[in-house]
């Protein structure tokens, strides 16, 4: 069994790339593997927003991902930063820089480039989907 970890760079709906890592981190599970942490970074911080309401007849990738850390614990982890410069704010940042609410809930998870890091460092494959 491998330990994997997802970089996802690309927005939802906006390139194949977002869809494409949520099939792959349903594929490394469905084969035995552990999908141990998905690190959203750049645009990929999208993919936490709790605001997001695809239509019905398209994959809802928030939830794909929700889904992924019910079932299999998997981190979804949101780089600050980037999440910051976007929009996405958890109910801390929020508060903490005056917004009116919030856009990011748990499972995702903000935090530092430190966690992608410790993600590269344990676990066996990290792999990056991009636009």
């Amino acid at each position: 069994m491998l330990n994997y970890a997802l970089l996802l760079h690309a927005a939802p709906y906006s390139h194949q790339a977002a869809l494409s890592a949520l099939r792959f981190a349903d594929t490394v599970v469905a084969n035995g593997h552990r999908m141990k942490t998905v690190f959203f970074y750049h645009d990929g911080v999208h993919n936490a927003s709790a605001l997001m309401a695809p239509p019905q007849d398209e994959v809802h990738l928030a939830d794909g991902w929700r889904r992924l850390h019910r079932e299999h614990g998997t981190e979804l982890l949101v780089c600050v930063a980037a999440g910051l410069r976007r929009g996405l704010l958890d109910v801390g940042e929020a508060s903490r820089h005056g917004a009116m609410s919030h856009s990011l809930e748990a499972p995702f998870e903000l935090t530092g480039v430190g966690q992608l890091v410790d993600a590269m460092l344990t676990s066996d494959r990290m792999i990056t989907f991009a636009p």
